[in-house]
Parts: C-alpha cells; structure tokens; sequence
C-alpha cells in the first residue's frame, strides 16, 4: 500500500490557524457591529427627524385650535356682557321714575285755589364698584359685583290762592300721600313731607296767597 507524504501539511495547518485568528475575528465583529450601530442611529436620527416634523405640525394645529377657542370665549364673553346690559336695560326701562305719570297723577287730586308753581325732580346715581374674591387670614372674604343705587326726590313748590290762603296747605298734603299713585310710588315713611313753614306772599294776580313746597321721598333703587 503506498504511503502519501503531504509536504505542505504543515503550511496548511498555520494558514488555517491564521484563519482562524480570534483577534481577527473580533475585530470584523466590532466592524460588523459598528457599521449596524451606525444604520441604527441613522434610522433613529431619521425618525426624530420625522418626529419634529410631525410635533411642529401637531403644535401648529393646536395653536390654530387654540386660538379659536380663545376667540369663541371671546365673543361668548362679550354676548354674556350685551345680554347683561340688556337685561339691565330693560329693568331700568320697567322702573324708570316717568315724569308724565306723576304729573298726571298730580292734576287728579283737584283741590280748589291750589296752583303749582314749580316742578323739579333730582334723580343722583351712587355707584358702588365691584370686589372680587379674597382670602384673609385663611378664611374667603366674598366680594360683590357692581351695583347703581337711584334716589329721586320730587320737590314742589305751591300756592294756596284760596280765599284763606294756608288752610289748604295740610289737605292738600294729605290728598297727595293718599292718592293711590302716590301711595305706591313714594316712600312707605314720610312720603310727602313739608319742608319749611308755608311762607304769605302776594300773587302774581296781586291777591293775597301762602306759598310752601313740598318734598315727594321715592325709595331707593340699587341695581
């Protein structure tokens, strides 16, 4: 049997060894895993670019959502004023002091040799402004919104021309607090109240006459 004799055996055996290197093996690894660790952070640099892409778009968006809303609270705000001021409008318009009314009322009480000489209404508005919420010492001090107190005084200056000029003074007082307009129109206390002693003077027709004044007291309004 003929025996082979393999010459470059041992050439072969140290180019397998060198093959077979781990050094070598380890560092194509490393290579490996750097080039994969480079497509991976590109991907993830890729996909956060991406990412604020679509967050710049979201934040558009929003802002674009929120602006309307703040805008639809705008002009929610303002119709809740209009309606307010209407609605307070329309209470000033039902209990509005009318002058015509009160004349009117004033000529029915038709009592002999009284003349009016004068007719004047102050009407003065008090505005208290609004205080919001507040805390002091730990307790909630509640505040008010703002209110508009009307006070009306009717002052009326009149001769009793009569042919006893004064005796009419204290009738025709107590006709005016009697007469059912003016019983529901003027303060409940002191309504109609004389405010100086009736004063004789001499008429514009050169008779003898007592002129006093009178003042008509409204309760006040606070709205």
């Amino acid at each position: 049997m003929p025996i082979h004799i393999n010459l470059l055996a041992e050439a072969q055996i140290a180019e397998d060894l060198r093959r077979r290197d781990p050094v070598k093996r380890a560092i194509f690894i490393g290579a490996l895993l750097v080039v994969l660790s480079l497509v991976v952070s590109s991907s993830f640099q890729l996909g956060v670019v991406y990412a604020k892409n679509d967050l710049s778009q979201y934040n558009q968006e929003i802002d674009g959502l929120t602006n309307a809303f703040q805008d639809v609270q705008d002009s929610q705000k303002q119709i809740s004023e209009a309606r307010d001021r209407l609605a307070a409008l329309q209470q000033l318009s039902n209990a509005r002091f009318l002058q015509g009314n009160f004349l009117n009322a004033l000529q029915q009480l038709n009592l002999d040799g009284v003349e009016l000489a004068r007719f004047r209404v102050d009407q003065n508005y008090f505005s208290v402004p609004a205080v919001a919420n507040k805390s002091s010492n730990g307790h909630l001090v509640l505040g008010h919104s703002a209110t508009s107190t009307e006070k009306i005084v009717i002052s009326l200056d009149v001769r009793d021309v009569s042919a006893n000029p004064g005796e009419q003074v204290n009738k025709f007082k107590q006709a005016m607090a009697g007469q059912p307009y003016f019983k529901d129109l003027l303060s409940k206390t002191n309504g109609v109240q004389l405010t100086s002693p009736p004063s004789p003077e001499t008429g514009p027709n050169g008779r003898p006459c007592v002129l006093f004044t009178l003042e008509c007291d409204l309760p006040e309004q606070t709205r």
